[in-house]
């Protein structure tokens, strides 16, 4: 791309590699370089806290507002009891009330942490969709919302095409997700002087039909930009590993699992994840990228601070570095790795390493405990074990003992008291 923007957050997006695609760069810049640009992002509630995933859009949130424009966080509320279609094969489980309530409760502590929150002209604000969608008339909005749509339209986004070219279903409730995103749009320009809306590519399709109601409706001049969608280097979905999914709630992942993730980046992603995930120079992410051999590894541990100390504090990713060195380095246990607490009464005469190694995160299922004992994948207080029926009493774990799969997995198990 060879446009040179004016403004300071287009610069930030493309030198930094956030940038897939807008929908007009010179007007959006233009806007952005002559005042403050309030701009939105939406997440449903479908899980209880974010994930790895939805890191990279966080991060334009805030480099929005470092750049003195004003982020618009919208949780879905309402779009949430119909459910994202776009790029699934199958409809999402659809939630009641109380599980969205809650989920959203465990979304909002992340925000906290990378945007400042105010009444002020560039302050964050959080806003819940299901507060202009729950009292919608069904006639009023066909009539007055509905009529802008075109299906034929709607039918050639990809990520409708791809789901019926396999001849999976698509429900007339999901079909009406892009009608309700559409009208977020509107109503957050209406409500706010909204006027972009960011998401992940995969939103595009969505984006677009926002921008084409508000200026039908409205007469609205409003944007749309999306980041790309990442993989790793080795084809992986970002912020999954083989634990699951990698959540920015200390509650639902330690930050010592967290900070690992970072760690274990592998050396061709180290300079893209610096430049999208901390805030460190652009001269100093290149520099540590392309560092070779050991020496990569002092990147990733750079890497793995900045993006911990960013959701969870300087002093826990000072703590997750430690309990690292203790147990890489040292040959310790390190007090803060993941904990597996267990009760006189539930392991009876014992456990089963092989249980063990599936009840501390370690293996997904005793078949697969089994084959990384057999194999010698699988260490005990640093000792190789290869007997998955090996049991541990309540002497054997009245001491915490620690659980090593592979190199770089890790986790202690310990008797209740």
């Amino acid at each position: 791309m060879t446009y040179h923007p004016k403004s300071d957050f287009m610069r930030v997006m493309i030198e930094r590699g956030y940038l897939a695609d807008c929908t007009d760069y010179q007007g959006l810049d233009e806007a952005l370089a002559a005042g403050i640009v309030p701009a939105y992002i939406g997440y449903d509630a479908t899980a209880a806290s974010l994930h790895v995933g939805h890191l990279l859009n966080i991060m334009m949130l805030r480099h929005l507002q470092q750049t003195g424009h004003k982020p618009i966080v919208l949780m879905g509320g309402g779009t949430t009891k119909v459910g994202d279609p776009s790029f699934r094969s199958e409809e999402r489980p659809l939630l009641g009330p109380e599980q969205i309530e809650a989920n959203i409760a465990g979304m909002k502590q992340v925000f906290a942490k990378y945007l400042r929150f105010g009444e002020g002209p560039s302050d964050a604000i959080l806003l819940d969709n299901a507060e202009w969608l729950d009292g919608l008339n069904y006639l009023e909005f066909l009539r007055d919302i509905g009529r802008h749509f075109s299906v034929n339209r709607m039918l050639s986004f990809e990520s409708v095409k791809s789901r019926l070219d396999r001849e999976q279903s698509l429900s007339f409730l999901e079909f009406n997700y892009m009608i309700l995103q559409a009208y977020d749009f509107l109503e957050l320009y209406r409500r706010h002087g909204c006027r972009l809306q960011m998401g992940g590519s995969d939103q595009w399709g969505n984006i677009i039909n926002g921008i084409d109601l508000t200026r039908r409706v409205a007469d609205a001049e409003v944007f749309g930009l999306t980041s790309p969608l990442l993989t790793t280097s080795d084809g992986r979905k970002m912020g999954k590993s083989a634990g699951g999914a990698i959540w920015l709630n200390a509650e639902m992942l330690s930050p010592y699992e967290f900070w690992q993730f970072w760690r274990n980046t592998t050396d061709a992603d180290v300079g893209r994840f610096l430049r999208l995930y901390t805030e460190l120079p652009l001269e100093e992410c290149e520099h540590l990228g392309a560092l070779q051999g050991a020496n990569i590894n002092a990147a990733k541990i750079r890497l793995a601070n900045e993006v911990t100390a960013l959701c969870h504090g300087d002093a826990a990713a000072a703590a997750a570095e430690a309990t690292a060195r203790e147990v890489f380095e040292k040959g310790g246990a390190g007090e803060d790795l993941p904990t597996l607490v267990l009760n006189a009464g539930e392991i009876g005469q014992g456990i089963s390493l092989a249980q063990l190694f599936v009840r501390a995160g370690l293996a997904k299922s005793g078949k697969d405990a089994k084959r990384l004992i057999q194999e010698g994948g699988a260490r005990l207080d640093d000792a190789p074990v290869s007997d998955p029926g090996q049991m541990l009493d309540a002497a054997a774990l009245a001491q915490p003992v620690k659980l090593s799969a592979g190199k770089k997995r890790h986790a202690l198990a310990r008797l209740e008291g």
